[in-house]
């Protein structure tokens, strides 16, 4: 396949114009190796060890959440010289949708609210609300992931969801109009948590949007490289 027609795919898979503002030129391809595309890889993070396994690989394009590059570069060194050296020697094209795909149909919300099984859902500016049936402990298991719950938690019949850090005090407002118990997202601040109206359950960030690049590389036929950041425990 050629590049323009994979990019073609991309965007009506996640149109640039549902993208944040802040998502700088709406992202889309932000390295650009070889013409012809065959062997699809996709993560989460082009993090060093993603983009060495798909070009021992011999990988023509990675497809990731999150941008390696997202302010602009005046010195290429250090970690982003190690990072991009090999991309460009490879040719690896690097294809990036971040909050397009988040607000896309069958995107990282929805992925994460069927994952969680919600039902009779209702879209939120950034997010989700739905019904469920669920525990802590097993959303905790489904997710893969630990779990910090702030505040007092009633039995869990309508959950709020926004994958990745979605602990905004407008969501959460949000949320509480359209009848959520407790609101599921990443990296509460303090300043949140104290205001908040409804219990906060705090998943860790990757596995919130781990599960759509999981999906995604399902759906389309790709290879998907799982790397989670590693937990570091200091004492």
């Amino acid at each position: 396949m050629d590049i323009a027609q994979f990019i073609s795919g991309m965007e009506l898979v996640a149109p640039p114009g549902l993208a944040e503002e802040f998502d700088s030129g709406r992202i889309g391809l932000i390295i650009e190796g070889k013409k012809d595309i065959s062997n699809v890889f996709c993560a989460l993070d082009a993090s060093f060890n993603v983009v060495s396994e798909a070009v021992r690989q011999q990988a023509d394009m990675l497809v990731v959440h999150h941008t390696p590059i997202f302010h602009p570069v005046t010195a290429v060194r250090g970690p982003l010289a190690s990072l991009l050296r090999p991309v460009l020697a490879s040719g690896l094209n690097v294809f990036v949708m971040h909050t397009n795909f988040d607000h896309a149909p069958s995107g990282v919300n929805d992925s994460l609210g069927g994952l969680l099984g919600l039902t009779n859902t209702t879209p939120m500016s950034l997010g989700l609300v739905g019904d469920c049936d669920l525990t802590p402990g097993r959303i905790g298991d489904l997710l893969h992931s630990p779990l910090r719950v702030w505040g007092d938690l009633p039995p869990l019949r309508r959950l709020a969801v926004v994958g990745g850090s979605g602990f905004d005090t407008g969501l959460i407002q949000e949320a509480v109009s359209l009848g959520a118990d407790a609101f599921l997202s990443a990296e509460a601040k303090h300043s949140v948590i104290r205001e908040s109206p409804l219990p906060l359950i705090e998943a860790t960030h990757y596995c919130l949007e781990a599960p759509a690049m999981q999906m995604l590389s399902s759906r389309m036929g790709w290879h998907y490289i799982d790397d989670p950041p590693t937990m570091i425990a200091t004492l």
